[in-house]
Parts: structure tokens; C-alpha cells; sequence
């Protein structure tokens, strides 16, 4: 057996190197990170903007931010001031002893020995949630010192926020970081041209004739993710076992985080929830089931952990709604909801995926009965278009929408399949009954309409909205 595993990975390491002597521009080898995030656009309209407050990023630790203010401040401005709020303990009472901007200014001068010049110089607190008179000043910083640009980011703000009396509420901006998406771990490799195909390309004929290219690249991302960390050590090495060897650290630096911030009565019971969630999203109904983390567990005894996971970043759920009417959100069943986690490498490493079934076909896309696929699809469905889902399921549970979407003014049912079935009975029994506009299959065949079908490919769900706009998509194959 050991044999056959030290062949399986020099295999990887072989096929790895094969690609990189094809094409130099199939893996970018660099030194350090460095790749173009689509959030860096949306820091460029907010440092545009005349009327623009504080902004704090947020989003789970080490998906990037402190990459993304550091970055945004070289390209942008002469210079920048990073205050780290969890590197330097006596830096809120030494700056911030009161939440007065001018006070702050001028003890941050005598601190840094400078002269900050607000036109040119970007001011950035990281870790903000580690210092809660500092995240109150940026009220004074809206309204008294507008002038000043300011980025924050916290990895725990969420949690912070609720024991946070005094938040500058309607006095910030947000934006939300996610782990990399399909199109931004193109460019990480060196596939630029690739993810401008995909990301603006209306060429249908094209993209089809590089459907099995971008089906392969998929599978590499299935198992590597978004995290930048992870990706960057891909990129460097091609080396599938380091890439899962720092999930593994990510993991183990979330357990951390659970001991050194949830309240320690919770604490046993966010690891048992966390540790769930790939056996949950394994079985063939999705839905989230208290009592397979233990017997006899309640929604009563974990809610606080499972809002924990989700104030942290970490989790995401996805609520039910028993009509598909708009607005969605006044449907819920706040009873019924599926949990997914933020990263679909991080859920592969949780889920013991081998790195081998890279090499294996398709045989990647029907593990754990398409848990990669569906959460490859919802990180999309959020960081690439936009889009807020909820999934559907009738009242005798025989019939399930993976998810719904509201689009101009409809709500759009939408399959996600690990493979190239065209079978799916709830899509149709769901269009018999409901009607709706179009309905929507993400698997992984080419793009293509029938009269009431839209099939688009796992990789373009980054690109949904522009799909949904466009008149000329082919018809069916």
C-alpha cells in the first residue's frame, strides 16, 4: 500500500511537471503571492468616491484581506500607516484613549514620527475587532474627518459586533472578502486569457472548444480552493500535498480561534457542529440534522454555536422557503436551512478527499453525492455573481431545488448536478407545478438552452448574471 501511495504522488508531481513544460503560462511560478482579486475594482470605486465613509472589509480569516488593503495602498497611494491591533497590545490606549479624530491624528503623528497627509496616505487598521475604541472613533473619522481614508478589516468582526455597544452604525462601509474564485485561481496559475474568456467573453463557440481544458482546471480547484495561502503554494511548488497540508493548518488555526474567542461553555459544541458539516452535506438530502452531531442534540443546544460559525465567516447557511414567491426572505422556514462552509478546499480536506482522484476522472465530481459541486456552486453563486440563495423543498420532503435565486423579479430554481445526467426529476416536477421564467441547470456539460432549460457549466456559475442577460446562448446539444 505504501508503494502504491508513493507512485500515486509522483504521479501528481509527474503530471504537474508535464504542464509546466507544455506551456509556461499553464502555472505562473513566482516568488510570493501576487494576483489580480476582482475586490481590488470595488476598493478603487470606494477611493473614488467624494462621499466615501470608512470602509472595513470583512470576511473568515485568511481569505486575504490585510493581501488586499496592503496592495490597494501601493498601487494607490504614496504611502500608508498599518496599525495591527492583535501585534501590538498597547496600541488602542496609546492612539485611541479617546474616539476623537483630530486627537487621534496627531497622537498617531507623534507615535509614527510623521506628517499624515490625507490625500495621500491610507490609513489601515487591521484586526479591528481587537480594539473596540477604535472601531467606535471611525464615527468621528465620518463625520468630523471625512477627509482621512480609511480601510479596516477584523476576522471575527461579526462576533465582535454583537457585543459592540457603541458601533458606528450608518458611519461605515462594508465589503465582503471571500476565499479566491474559479476565475481569480486562473489568474493565479497563469491562465489569464482563459479567465477573460470566461469572465467577458460572449463567444459561446469558443468557450465550448475549451469546455474539456476549463472541466480539468475545475477539478484542480475543487481540491485546492480559494484560500490565497493555499493557492500561492500551489502556484510555487504544483505540489497537491503541500496545498493540502496548509488547509490542514487553516483548520487547525480555526480550532484555535474557537478556544481563544467563543465563550467556553460553546466551545466543545462549535467543533462538534464544524466537524459535521461534511457528513451532513453527504447525504442525499442536504438538509442540516441536529441529531446526526450526536444523539438527542437540539437546534436549542447548538444555535449559539451555529451563529458563532457564521458570525466568524466560517459557515454559511442556506436558508429553506416553502414558496417560491418574492421576496424570498419573507418565506423562510427559519426551522429548515442547509450548512455549508466558506471554502470548497477546506471542505475537501475536512472530508478526507485524496488527492489521487485528481488523476481519477470525474470521479472528483460524485464524492460525498456532489457536496464539492454544490458548495463549489454557492461560493460562486455569492462571490462571483452575487446572489443571495435559498433552496426549496415541497412539504412532503420528496422534492428538493438545490437552490433559488431572485433575478428581475423572479424567482429561479436552480439544479446543480456533479456530472453530465440530464436527469432531474425535481427541476421538472418543480417547472410543472411553479412555471417559472426559466430554470436553471449547473453540471458539467456545455452551455446550452432548451426551451425551458438553461444548462450552464460549473465553471461559468461565477458568471451568472451575464449569462441570464444574454440573448444568444445555443440551443441545445
Amino acid at each position: 500500500m505504501q508503494f502504491l501511495h508513493d507512485n500515486t504522488n509522483f504521479a501528481l508531481q509527474f503530471l504537474c511537471l508535464v504542464l509546466l513544460l507544455q506551456s509556461k503560462q499553464h502555472y505562473s511560478i513566482k516568488k510570493g503571492y501576487a494576483v489580480q482579486r476582482d475586490a481590488m475594482q470595488a476598493l478603487q470605486e470606494w477611493k473614488s468616491r467624494a462621499n466615501r465613509k470608512p470602509l472595513i472589509l470583512q470576511g473568515a480569516r485568511q481569505v486575504g484581506k490585510t493581501w488586499l488593503m496592503e496592495e490597494f495602498a501601493k498601487g494607490n497611494y504614496e504611502r500608508s500607516i498599518r496599525l495591527s491591533f492583535n501585534e501590538d497590545d498597547s496600541l488602542e490606549q496609546r492612539i485611541f484613549v479617546d474616539e476623537n479624530a483630530s486627537r487621534i491624528i496627531e497622537r498617531l503623528e507623534i507615535d509614527q514620527e510623521t506628517t499624515i497627509e490625507p490625500q495621500s496616505t491610507l490609513l489601515i487598521f487591521d484586526e479591528i475587532q481587537e480594539a473596540p475604541k477604535a472601531l467606535a472613533s471611525l464615527k468621528s473619522f465620518c463625520e468630523r474627518k471625512p477627509e482621512y481614508q480609511i480601510i479596516c478589516a477584523g476576522s471575527l468582526l461579526g462576533i465582535s459586533l454583537h457585543a459592540q455597544h457603541s458601533f458606528p452604525v450608518g458611519k461605515v462601509e462594508f465589503l465582503d472578502v471571500y476565499p479566491m474564485t474559479f476565475i481569480e485561481f486562473l489568474r493565479a496559475i497563469g491562465r489569464d486569457k482563459l479567465a477573460d474568456l470566461l469572465a467577458s467573453s460572449s463567444d459561446w463557440q469558443m468557450l465550448a472548444s475549451f469546455h474539456d481544458t476549463l472541466i480539468e482546471q475545475l477539478k484542480s480547484y475543487l481540491f485546492i480552493g480559494g484560500m490565497p495561502e493555499v493557492v500561492s503554494t500551489f502556484v510555487q511548488n504544483c505540489n497537491y500535498q503541500g496545498a493540502r497540508q496548509i488547509q490542514k493548518q487553516i483548520l487547525r488555526s480555526y480550532d484555535l480561534d474557537f478556544s481563544k474567542h467563543a465563550p467556553h461553555e460553546i466551545v466543545p459544541r462549535i467543533r462538534k457542529l464544524f466537524a459535521t458539516v461534511p457528513a451532513q452535506l453527504g447525504r442525499e438530502k442536504k438538509r442540516f440534522v441536529y441529531s446526526n452531531i450526536e444523539p438527542g442534540a437540539r437546534s436549542s443546544n447548538y444555535d449559539t454555536a451555529l451563529q458563532w460559525l457564521v458570525d466568524a465567516g466560517i459557515a454559511r447557511t442556506v436558508k429553506r422557503v416553502s414558496t417560491p414567491k418574492l421576496p424570498l426572505a419573507a418565506y423562510e422556514d427559519i426551522r429548515a436551512f442547509k450548512l455549508f462552509i466558506h471554502d470548497v478546499g477546506l471542505l475537501g480536506c475536512m472530508s478526507g478527499l485524496e488527492a489521487s482522484t485528481i488523476l481519477d476522472g470525474d470521479e472528483m465530481f460524485i464524492e460525498h453525492k456532489g457536496a464539492l459541486a454544490e458548495q463549489f456552486a454557492l461560493n460562486e453563486l455569492v462571490a462571483g455573481s452575487g446572489f443571495k440563495p435559498w433552496y426549496w423543498t415541497n412539504e412532503r420532503n420528496s422534492a428538493e431545488i438545490d437552490f433559488l435565486i431572485e433575478h428581475r423579479g423572479r424567482a429561479l430554481p436552480l439544479e446543480v448536478k456533479s456530472g453530465t445526467s440530464r436527469h432531474g426529476k425535481s427541476l421538472r416536477a418543480y417547472r410543472d407545478h411553479f412555471s417559472p421564467h426559466v430554470s436553471l441547470r449547473a453540471s458539467l456539460r456545455n452551455l446550452h438552452r432548451d426551451d425551458w432549460l438553461l444548462n450552464i457549466p460549473l465553471y461559468l456559475l461565477g458568471e451568472l448574471e451575464r449569462i441570464l442577460e444574454s440573448e444568444d446562448i445555443p440551443a441545445s446539444e
